[in-house]
């Protein structure tokens, strides 16, 4: 029998298999100088305990709390902050003139009396993510920040993941050149939700927990400009959750592309996966859950693997209000503004709208978050 032809696929080398040191890149948060102003925070639901921890480690100064449950405001104080001032108004929070930053925890629908209110009070603000249900009340959110001299700045808290971190410090570093593909594929098991107030968001995976891919993709591909985001979402067999656990997205941009795929329903061996390709170099990383992550950069130079310590939930949160807290003291915008947000919230939205209508849509076109 003759010998079949091999194409070489898979054999080719991209680059020494020798393994280096691996770059010292600034993936931990960073905090202020010396700016350490009072802060406040409104809403003490689930959420708001991995922001207090983060604060209380990083040793910000969380002077107030308030929620409308007066038990979970005082348990919140109880755990984190015994000499914060509590309240069940966050009007009475914002009318304080020794806070001069604001968390804004609770969910969307509720949020955008506070963050204007906060705005026009002078205080700086990170919102809870996502930012908005509305690209153009975001605009206005942004324009009224603006106006007001303050910064608006946006709970994107998978920015300072370790593992994301470090890719996104390595991308701004041009280690691996120009980005042309970015992939994500992440198996989990969502079916938690049933029965809580997120079983009756129907567009859960891609929307509120598919945010923060979308974030990611857009910080990853930079200054290439989505054009047409292609997605689909879909229930499969066995899920107890009511919204579809299986959705899928691909984001076209003229010299690069980005897929997200989700499978919420993988009861065994779950596993996260992200894989960047650029024209120098390859950068990846793979783990069973968010946070325990191991990351490998690939190289003309050689492999390297960074040893990175931390967990997205502690130097997420820490992250997002650190630089907050940076652009006050150095008065720049910051990182994970608002209107930096915008474009993920535009690919977000053009993402659900594309499995709601099953065509392709064009990022900025869906003003709205569909269904809202």
């Amino acid at each position: 029998m003759a010998e079949s032809q091999d194409s070489g696929y898979g054999r080719g080398k991209t680059g020494s298999e020798a393994e280096v040191p691996a770059p010292d890149l600034p993936y931990q948060p960073r905090d202020p100088a010396a700016y350490r102003p009072q802060i406040g925070l409104v809403g003490c639901g689930g959420i708001s305990e991995m922001h207090l921890r983060a604060y209380k480690n990083a040793g910000y100064e969380v002077a107030a709390l308030c929620s409308r449950d007066r038990g979970r405001v005082e348990q919140r104080q109880r755990e984190f902050y015994p000499e914060a001032d509590t309240y069940l108004d966050y009007r009475d929070l914002l009318a304080r003139d020794d806070i001069e930053v604001v968390d804004v925890a609770p969910h969307p629908q509720d949020r955008l009396p506070i963050l204007e209110a906060a705005i026009d009070a002078g205080k700086h603000v990170l919102s809870q993510k996502p930012f908005v249900l509305d690209l153009d009340v975001g605009e206005a959110l942004i324009a009224r920040a603006e106006r007001r001299g303050v910064q608006l700045a946006v709970n994107q808290n998978g920015r300072w993941a370790p593992h994301f971190s470090y890719m996104r410090h390595a991308v701004a570093a041009n280690l691996v050149g120009q980005v042309q593909s970015v992939e994500f594929a992440v198996h989990w098991d969502h079916n938690w939700i049933a029965g809580s107030a997120f079983d009756a968001v129907e567009d859960l995976v891609l929307y509120d927990f598919g945010m923060h891919w979308f974030d990611m993709a857009a910080v990853f591909l930079g200054d290439e400009t989505p054009q047409r985001v292609h997605a689909s979402a879909r229930h499969t067999a066995g899920q107890e959750a009511k919204p579809p656990l299986l959705a899928q997205a691909a984001i076209e941009c003229a010299g690069a592309q980005a897929t997200i795929f989700f499978n919420g329903n993988t009861r065994q061996g779950q596993q996260d996966r992200t894989y960047l390709v650029g024209t120098e170099g390859t950068i990846g990383a793979s783990g069973v859950d968010l946070t325990a992550q191991e990351v490998v950069l690939y190289t003309a130079a050689g492999v390297a693997r960074p040893q990175l310590v931390g967990t997205w939930f502690e130097q997420g949160f820490h992250g997002t209000m650190g630089e907050l807290l940076c652009a006050v003291e150095e008065s720049r915008e910051p990182n994970n503004s608002a209107r930096a947000n915008l474009a993920s919230l535009a690919l977000c939205f053009a993402a659900v709208a594309s499995a709601h209508r099953g065509e392709s849509v064009v990022p900025g076109s869906v003003r709205r978050l569909p269904g809202h």
